[in-house]
Formats: structure tokens, C-alpha cells, sequence
């Protein structure tokens, strides 16, 4: 076993190394660009980035961090897992972060680094849970406004009633977290949208501000590994049955993201107002290798009531909202107009490299959900209560990881998921993974890699690969082939056939230049139109090619140059979009600025081009530049002290030759849009 003293030579060793990193560092627009490099699939990924940061919040215990903690931050192979956690049983206890020197690479450090740490044992684990929860420093409190200048129509006297806001055009929220890994956390989030009233109206469950979350956890208590009262959110298998935000797409990085991290329950802190549990869960030892999960969950759903016809009275659900938007009066009416009930139960075993569970889900309605039929959602769910049931198995050999998880919808179709993780040399990592999603399977918590918006109704084998080259080269990308047995929306074809691939090529010189270039293309079959009272069906084509340069010129001045591309063809038909955009960032002590100004030109809303913007703290700005005109944005951050910041963000998107912005209440009748954002962190 290595010694105190041998550890602490080895960290003065490369202490020359990290003098010129720190966490402050961190960039995110990087991390982004290889974990969302898909940018206009069918995810949201505003909450899921979102959720993804509050990593950054809440950083990982190196001491008690555990190796599906290290594979949820998608950052890691499976042979650097290993060695870590080789390292730690070698070493007994980590005594700085800097050590991960001696076992990752430096791009792998500084990009893990910000997300991990060192927590001091003698202190506070001797006193009461209370006093520790009072005491901790890892908290903060953040509160945020913003609004859009400019004159929406749903503000206005001449909005329909369908389209007239309730509320004012500010939003605004506040989020409170204290944790301490392993121990507890506690938190609160309040929101309110754009348009959304300010009102207290118990009968209605609207106290004060629409969207109210909040949670405690306490874990490692005895036998009791971990208890969630309050909202939650739960990943166990490969997130088929049920899965949080922690499940990423196809992506850059095409090999770590494609097994999900086997997390069990977590708290639920997003702004996502649809996809978490309410009530209690509780993961409790039966013994050393067998953990029983329990959860319990009662809360409200938006959705369209209809009425019978014959007794007026509310009969049935048409559909499911998931916006959590409540501005006008109809969106207000539709808000938790159903209850959702949700319980399930996991057995898990585990024995070293062996993690294995049984999982039984059940959802119910308190009102019936039928769906008004159409030619592709013939095998959509309908009905009050759906239960999956349903296994998982992950195991690690050496450098290879196998997962897997089949689950059942009683009384109708079933979902496999299957694949395997390895590092076939130090330099090269490959992926592959098969799929398969009945028509009739149904799930409402998933997370599964799956073409369409949710698991059903879909096959499919992926493969991914990563070589590095060097410490400066290194190639990723993947190829996915998939096909839908039944129609789907827009595309009317049974058996109908898709592919996806992608390849990216990522140079870095030196720690202050990173460059890289990727293209993309995926094929889906789309209607075109209707001959004979037959729906046409051709291959739509989506190609992507971006061009991007990240270099510094000193410790506080850096830039990002970006080209991106894109073409869509269909039927004939070729469109085309575009981007060129520069940023400048400074920062010197307790101030930064970050700038961008970009152009962009695209024929329709199939080549809408996706690019991430910086913003505040735990912020997240992903808009779709679309159409002829000038995006830029202008982001102040000032650190009062080591406990207060703040952020001033100023965005605007000028559009040429258009007097409308926005459909309906969103409508703006000017050219431009202006948005503006205020927020300040505060710690205790």
C-alpha cells in the first residue's frame, strides 16, 4: 500500500502541472459541444443540460464516489473507472483531487476536475444531522429575473382570449441546495414563466408561484442507504422502465454515453416541470449484496379533460401536456387536471463487478387517457393504469462492461435493451448496442437511447468508437441503423428504414487552442403529400458540418470562432442553413465578459441551427437561430467576495426583412427581440 508521505511527494511532483488550472477554468461551451453535438433531436435539452450542471453544484465525493457516479458524468471509459477505483482501494484514502494526475491524462483531469472533490471527514459527520445541515459550507441560494422587452401580443388588449396572458412578462426564480455527498441534501425551487399569474388559490393547489419543488435526503443512515422525501426523480437499468435526465443521445462522445448510469433515486432539482416523482423513496440493505428500492409518488398532470356528451361531465383525458406552461386560461384550466399515481419496487444485487435488479413499475391515472385517433397512433397507450415489469444486468470484466435490461408492459408489448462498453487498447474504445421497442410497449419514465420521442414502436443497432491518437489527436463517431414497424408522425410507411452517423476530428496543440470538425447525417422516411388517397413517403436527408476553434491569447483573454452548415433534401427538394459566429471572452480578478455576435441564413425550419450560449450560473440558453438575421448577446459577471455574484445578461436576435417574430400570444411585430436576465448567488 502506498504511504502517506508517498502520495504527497507524488502531488508535489505535478503540482507545476495544475498551478495554470483551476476550476474556475472550467468551460462549459466545451463539454456541451462534445455531450450535445446533436443538437436537433427530439430532446430537451435545456433540462437536460440543466440537470446534468447541477453536478457542478453538488460536486462528487472522491472518497465515497462510486463507479455509476463516475459513469453519469459521461466523461470517463471503463479502463479509466477501473484505475481509479483501483487506485483508491490501493491507497486507502484521497487526500486531493490533484492526485487523479497520476491516473488520467490532462484533458481527462480538466475536464472531471470541476465535477469532483475532497470533503473533510473529522469534521461534522460526529455531530447531529441538523447541525451538520446549519453548518455546511456547500450550499447556495440563487435568484434570477428576466424578461423580454419588447411588447408580446398575449400582453396586449388586441389578444384573442385564447391567446391572452394572465400574467406579467417577467419571470423570475429562486433555488436553494444544501449538501454534503453521501449525507443529505435539502432544497427548494420556485418559478414563474413569462405570462404566468402571481396568485394564492389553495383550491387550485397555486400558491403564490406556479411551479413549487422542493426535497430532503438523508443517506447512509444505518441500513437506510438512501430516503427522499418531497420530488424526485429515479434511474435504475438502462432507464427503459424507469430513467431520469441523466440519459444523454447520440453524441460526440460515442462511447461512454451509450450505457446508463445505474443511480437509483435522486433529487429532483430542474426547472422540467413534467418529468419527476412526488412523495417518499426509500433504498433500504436487506444484506450486503441485496438493496430493496421502494417509491411512492401522488401528484397533479396538465392535461385536456373532454366531457361526455351526453352528461357534460369530464369522462376522459385526450391528451398529456408537458410545456408547464400556465399563462392564458386555458393552459390554467389544464393545469394538474389529473392526478398520476406511481409506485415501484427494485430488488438489486450486487457482488463486486455483478449489478443486477428486478424492477416492477406501475402508473395509474385517476381519469382515463384516450387519444382522438390517427393513422399513427393507432398502438399509443389508452386506458387508466399501465404496469412494467421487467429485469436489468450490467457486468465489468477487465475493460469491457456489458448492460442490458428487458421490461414488460402487462398485457402488451416488451423493450430490450442490450450493448457492451470496451477498451480494446489504451488508445481505442468501442460501443455497440442493439434495441428493440414493440409497438405496443409503454413507459412514461424513460430515458433509453431511441430514435423517437419515446421508447416504442422501434429497432435498432448502434456502434460507436473513440481513438486517441495522442495527447493532441483523436477521432469519435458512430453509426446507428434503425427501423419503425409501425407508422409514426409524419411518416406513413410501415417497416420503414433510417440510418445516422457521425465523425468528429479533434485537434489540440496546446492547452490554449482546441479546434475540431464534425458532420452528421441522418436519413428518415417523411410524408411528402397525398396521391389517390395514398400518402407519399420519401427519404428526408439531414446533413450538419461544423467547423469550431476555441483559443486563448492570455490568462484572460479567449475566443470561439464557428462555420456551421447544414442542407436538407426531400423529395427533390434542396435547403440549406448556416452560421458564423464569434465570441470574445475577458476576465481579470472578480470581473468577466463574455460577447457574441453571429449570422445567420437558413431557408426553413428543417436547417435551424442550434448553438449554445454562455449564461449565468446553473443557467442555460440553447436557442434555435431560424430564418435571415443577427444574433448577439452580452454577459457581465462581477464576484462581490467569495460568497456573492452576480450576472447581468443582455441577448438580442435581429431578423432582416421581417416585421413578425412568434406565433400566437409570443408575437412580436417588430423586427428584433430583445431579452435581458439579473442574477445573484449567495452563500451562507
Amino acid at each position: 500500500m502506498k504511504t502517506r508521505g508517498s502520495i504527497i511527494l507524488t502531488f508535489l511532483f505535478h503540482l507545476s502541472w495544475c498551478q495554470d488550472f483551476t476550476k474556475k477554468d472550467f468551460d462549459p461551451a466545451r463539454l456541451v459541444d462534445e455531450l450535445f453535438s446533436a443538437q436537433d433531436l427530439n430532446i430537451d435539452y435545456q433540462d437536460l443540460y440543466e440537470d446534468y450542471l447541477q453536478l457542478l453544484s453538488n460536486p462528487l465525493d472522491l472518497n465515497q464516489v462510486s463507479g455509476e457516479q463516475l459513469r453519469a458524468l459521461y466523461l470517463l471509459n471503463e479502463t479509466q473507472i477501473s484505475s481509479f477505483l483501483a487506485y483508491r482501494k490501493e491507497t486507502g484514502t484521497i487526500i486531493s483531487e490533484y492526485e487523479l494526475q497520476q491516473i488520467f491524462d490532462r484533458n481527462t483531469f480538466e475536464k472531471i476536475a470541476p465535477f469532483v472533490t475532497v470533503r473533510e471527514k473529522s469534521r461534522s459527520f460526529n455531530q447531529h444531522l441538523i447541525k451538520r445541515i446549519l453548518s455546511e459550507p456547500n450550499n447556495y441560494l440563487l435568484m434570477r429575473w428576466g424578461r423580454t422587452l419588447e411588447n408580446q401580443l398575449g400582453y396586449t388588449a388586441q389578444a384573442s382570449p385564447s391567446n391572452r396572458y394572465v400574467g406579467t412578462p417577467d419571470n423570475f426564480y429562486t433555488r436553494f441546495r444544501v449538501s454534503r455527498p453521501a449525507d443529505f441534501s435539502v432544497g427548494f425551487t420556485f418559478k414563474k414563466e413569462a405570462g404566468e399569474p402571481v396568485q394564492w388559490n389553495p383550491p387550485t393547489k397555486y400558491y403564490g408561484v406556479d411551479y413549487i419543488s422542493f426535497h430532503f435526503q438523508a443517506q447512509n443512515k444505518g441500513r437506510v442507504k438512501n430516503f427522499i422525501l418531497g420530488d424526485y426523480q429515479a434511474q435504475f437499468g438502462q432507464g427503459v422502465a424507469l430513467g431520469s435526465f441523466f440519459g444523454i443521445g447520440k453524441n460526440a462522445e460515442a462511447v461512454n454515453t451509450l450505457r446508463r448510469p445505474n443511480l437509483g433515486f435522486l433529487p429532483y432539482t430542474s426547472l422540467y416541470e413534467a418529468g419527476y416523482f412526488r412523495g417518499a423513496s426509500i433504498s433500504y440493505s436487506l444484506s450486503k449484496n441485496i438493496t430493496w428500492h421502494l417509491m411512492l409518488s401522488h401528484r397533479g398532470r396538465d392535461g385536456n379533460l373532454r366531457q361526455d356528451t351526453l352528461t357534460s361531465a369530464a369522462d376522459y383525458l385526450s391528451s398529456i401536456s408537458y410545456t408547464g406552461l400556465h399563462r392564458t386560461a386555458t393552459e390554467l384550466a389544464n393545469r394538474n387536471a389529473i392526478s398520476e399515481t406511481n409506485s415501484a419496487t427494485v430488488f438489486q444485487f450486487t457482488n463486486h463487478s455483478l449489478d443486477a435488479g428486478i424492477i416492477l413499475h406501475r402508473t395509474q391515472f385517476n381519469v382515463p387517457l384516450i387519444h382522438s385517433p390517427t393513422p399513427y397512433n393507432q398502438f399509443y397507450f389508452n386506458g387508466n393504469t399501465n404496469t412494467n415489469a421487467g429485469a436489468y444486468l450490467n457486468y465489468t470484466i477487465n475493460n469491457i462492461s456489458f448492460f442490458s435490461e428487458f421490461s414488460q408492459t402487462l398485457g402488451n408489448g416488451s423493450a430490450t435493451v442490450t450493448g457492451v462498453l470496451a477498451s480494446l487498447t489504451p488508445q481505442f474504445d468501442v460501443s455497440l448496442s442493439y434495441r428493440t421497442f414493440d409497438k405496443n410497449f409503454y413507459s412514461f419514465y424513460s430515458n433509453a437511447i431511441t430514435e423517437n420521442s419515446v421508447p416504442q414502436n422501434e429497432t435498432g443497432i448502434y456502434w460507436g468508437w473513440k481513438y486517441v491518437f495522442n495527447k493532441k489527436y483523436w477521432l469519435s463517431g458512430y453509426v446507428d441503423l434503425f427501423q419503425f414497424p409501425w407508422f409514426r408522425y409524419r411518416n406513413y410507411l410501415p417497416a420503414a428504414e433510417g440510418s445516422e452517423w457521425m465523425a468528429r476530428f479533434n485537434f489540440m496543440p496546446s492547452k490554449n487552442v482546441v479546434f475540431f470538425v464534425q458532420t452528421r447525417q441522418e436519413t428518415k422516411p417523411r410524408n411528402t403529400g397525398i396521391d389517390n388517397n395514398l400518402y407519399l413517403v420519401s427519404l428526408g436527408t439531414k446533413q450538419n458540418y461544423w467547423i469550431n476553434c476555441d483559443y486563448s491569447v492570455s490568462r484572460q483573454l479567449s475566443f470561439r470562432t464557428r462555420l456551421q452548415f447544414s442542407s436538407y433534401s426531400l423529395a427533390g427538394k434542396n435547403t440549406q442553413g448556416m452560421v458564423m459566429l464569434q465570441d470574445v471572452t475577458y476576465q481579470k480578478k472578480r470581473f468577466s465578459v463574455t460577447s457574441r455576435y453571429a449570422v445567420f441564413d437558413t431557408d426553413d425550419y428543417d436547417n435551424r441551427q442550434y448553438v449554445y450560449e454562455r449564461d449565468a450560473y446553473l443557467a442555460f440558453s440553447f436557442p434555435a437561430y431560424y430564418g435571415k438575421g443577427i444574433r448577439r448577446y452580452l454577459m457581465l459577471q462581477y464576484r462581490v467576495n467569495s460568497k456573492i455574484d452576480f450576472w447581468l445578461r443582455w441577448s438580442q436576435t435581429r431578423y432582416f426583412k421581417q416585421e413578425k417574430i412568434g406565433s400566437g400570444g409570443d408575437t412580436i411585430y417588430d423586427d428584433r427581440r430583445n431579452d435581458v436576465k439579473l442574477q445573484a448567488r449567495v452563500k451562507f
